[in-house]
């Protein structure tokens, strides 16, 4: 297996070229309606795959990776805040492109686009379904139909989350260092003689609360005794209620981007039951009851970025129907925020991470 100099750095993955990415809990939204974003409750804690060799399936160990811990019909969105010079990132579901609804490919592509330009684009909630919408993330097992894989390609094979991440060439990014640098020469002589400005953090959709409980000391590969070989419960994702963002349509041309990756990783989904056998930790505690969060008056979210065009969905994963629909329907209590509580936001690396065959 290659390095594929891909890093966990805490939680937070850290692909070539500067990608952060970090998977984040929240609340699951009703299936009917469009919403704010919901809030930010915490990170998933994330594994490497080969630090458990001898308690995971030969299949996650042919793929390599990370893996990380979701209850069944838990929600997440993906985080790529840290991200600091641009980068094309494609995003897969099952080997699923989460933005045009293709399968999965090794090179960029523009009809449709199949990536989301970083760090333009701040987070994802879900799949690129709706104009100006995304339908939320959603974890599902497979065998049942339910996650996008299935219903795209009409079997469930891979399941879990796939990222690549390709930068600009040396030209494209060499431009932008040096654009980057006049702008901050100018932002530095507004402020001269004032200080440096003062900002709030802002309060996007992670920020204003700490996890529910830290995640707990990586457990050894040599701790607890390894269990004989099994086939480990698999998962994928699904999707769930429609909410208010937009997928930005990239505005460089095609050829600024490298066209190689320079980085991957694949991304496993493990029941909590699985997790603790694998780990020795204790997964995170179920996700808190949405009514309850909004009565406590804890903020929502509304994103628009006026300088950028949303990239039109794909008839494909329009189409796709939300784990209800296989699973029943959901009996968690719904409030609806109120207006006061939608906050409007703007207009070191450890060991390599394995890669396998996927």
């Amino acid at each position: 297996m290659a390095d594929t100099g891909v890093r966990i750095d805490g939680n937070t993955l850290r692909l070539p070229g500067g990608v952060a990415v970090r998977f984040i809990r929240t609340l699951r939204l009703p299936e009917t309606g469009t919403h704010p974003l919901p809030p930010g409750l915490g990170e998933f804690p994330v594994r490497r795959v080969s630090d458990y060799a001898d308690r995971v399936p030969a299949q996650w160990r042919a793929r390599g990776g990370v893996m990380l811990p979701v209850y069944l019909r838990e929600a997440m969105w993906l985080s790529f805040a840290g991200t600091q010079e641009p980068a094309a990132l494609q995003v897969g579901v099952g080997k699923v492109c989460a933005v045009s609804g293709k399968p999965w490919r090794d090179r960029l592509s523009r009809d449709p686009q199949n990536y989301v330009v970083l760090p333009r684009q701040p987070w994802l909630d879900g799949i690129n379904s709706g104009k100006g919408t995304v339908r939320q993330f959603v974890a599902v097992p497979l065998g049942l139909g339910a996650t996008v894989e299935g219903q795209v390609t009409g079997e469930e094979v891979w399941g879990g989350v796939q990222l690549q991440s390709f930068p600009l060439t040396d030209g494209a990014l060499g431009e932008w260092r040096r654009l980057e640098r006049e702008r901050k020469a100018r932002a530095a002589r507004k402020f001269h003689g004032y200080g440096a400005p003062h900002p709030m953090a802002a309060a996007a959709p992670g920020g204003p609360l700490p996890p529910p409980s830290a995640p707990g000391a990586v457990a050894a590969p040599g701790g607890p005794a390894a269990a004989p070989p099994r086939r480990a419960a698999a998962m994928g994702l699904g999707v769930g209620g429609s909410m208010r963002q937009e997928v930005y349509e990239d505005d460089r041309p095609l050829t600024d981007w490298c066209g190689t990756p320079s980085g991957r990783v694949f991304v496993h989904l493990v029941t909590p039951p699985e997790w603790r056998r694998i780990t020795g930790e204790a997964p995170p505690p179920s996700p808190v009851d949405r009514a309850a969060y909004t009565s406590a008056g804890l903020p929502w979210f509304d994103y628009y970025d006026e300088d950028a065009e949303d990239l039109a969905p794909t008839e494909t994963l329009e189409g796709v129907k939300p784990v209800g629909d296989w699973l029943g329907d959901d009996l968690e209590p719904w409030q609806e925020p109120h207006p006061d509580q939608v906050a409007p936001l703007k207009d070191a690396p450890g060991k390599a991470i394995e890669d396998g065959e996927w």
